[in-house]
């Protein structure tokens, strides 16, 4: 007797989200990458077709970042010192989209000089992200904005205290901005509302949920992601955004991660712990909904690349 597998079918869907921009768009990038469009949630393909498999991005830096674990120098070893030959390195690793996180020591001049060199290494879709300071980020994000116009960067992060400058930016330069509000649903939604007030459309608008490291908050992180497909998917329209995650950022903060000295024998080697922190945190996030993983290390990207190849096995 066959046995019919019961099916939920959703009034709402994710939108699609598309970063960067080819020359027949006014742009310079090599291809463009689009996330979202589900209509299930993530990987019930019995349910329907993910149109649109997540995507990996790797972090790099526009000056070489002195508090990363020494698992990660050594990974990229000189092209630290160099954010276009790095950017090329992490296209060769496996990158499908590059986020350069500005310092704090740049100026808006070092700021533009470091995108653009970005830009002419290498083909792929580009977030730019400032350094985490309201006003700083402004400084930096609005000049990059006018001097990359038409190349559909994503900018970030629109957080409450400073969306209003960088949406500006990217309305008036043809880019996307991150939405970044603290594990909390009510909150993304709110920030949205905001954003889509000022005439962003929404599908210039990536959510960044935020979230915590395998150990650090990934439960509650990726609760408040669950829920936040959940709500779009019942037709939330304010929740119905593509979701990118600093999976890297998180990981390599984390003592388990970080740290190879003054630690119980037991946690094992200190390269495939970190690597292993990194890549889990990935693997989980990607279940609950994520569309962007960013990450640091090539070999958590060529893992996490063969997990979103398994996960989108219709068969």
């Amino acid at each position: 007797m066959p046995v019919e597998i019961p099916k939920d079918k959703w009034p709402g869907s994710i939108r699609t989200v598309t970063l960067g921009a080819t020359a027949a768009d006014g742009g310079t990038r090599g291809l463009t990458v689009t996330v979202g469009g589900q209509t299930a949630l993530p990987y019930m393909h019995f349910e329907a077709q993910s149109p649109n498999p997540p995507v990996v991005a790797i972090e790099i830096k526009s000056e070489r970042p002195e508090d990363w674990s020494s698992i990660l120098t050594e990974a990229w070893g000189e092209a630290l010192d160099d954010p276009a030959r790095w950017a090329a390195r992490a296209q060769d690793a496996g990158a499908q989209v590059l986020v350069l996180a500005l310092s704090a020591n740049d100026t808006p001049e070092s700021a533009v000089k470091a995108v653009k060199a970005v830009l002419g290494a290498s083909g792929l879709p580009l977030i730019v992200l400032g350094p985490g300071q309201p006003e700083k980020d402004n400084d930096l994000l609005v000049p990059v904005a006018e001097a990359t116009k038409g190349e559909r960067l994503a900018l970030g992060l629109c957080e409450d205290k400073n969306y209003r400058t960088l949406v500006a930016a990217a309305m008036a330069n043809g880019h996307l901005v991150i939405a970044r509000a603290p594990m909390d649903v009510n909150l993304s939604k709110q920030l949205n509302i905001l954003i889509t007030d000022m005439g962003l459309p929404a599908d210039r608008i990536l959510m960044d949920p935020t979230t915590g490291a395998l150990g650090y908050g990934i439960e509650y992180g990726y609760s408040v992601m669950e829920r936040l497909r959940l709500a779009a998917l019942q037709g939330d329209s304010m929740t119905q955004l593509p979701m990118i995650v600093t999976v890297g950022f998180e990981t390599w903060k984390a003592k388990e991660a970080k740290v190879g000295e003054g630690v119980p024998e037991a946690w094992g080697d200190w390269r495939e712990r970190g690597l292993h922190w990194e890549s889990l945190t990935a693997a989980a996030l990607l279940e609950a909904g994520a569309d962007i993983i960013v990450l640091r290390h090539p070999e958590s990207v060529r893992r996490i690349k063969i997990a979103i190849d398994e996960l989108m096995v219709t068969a």
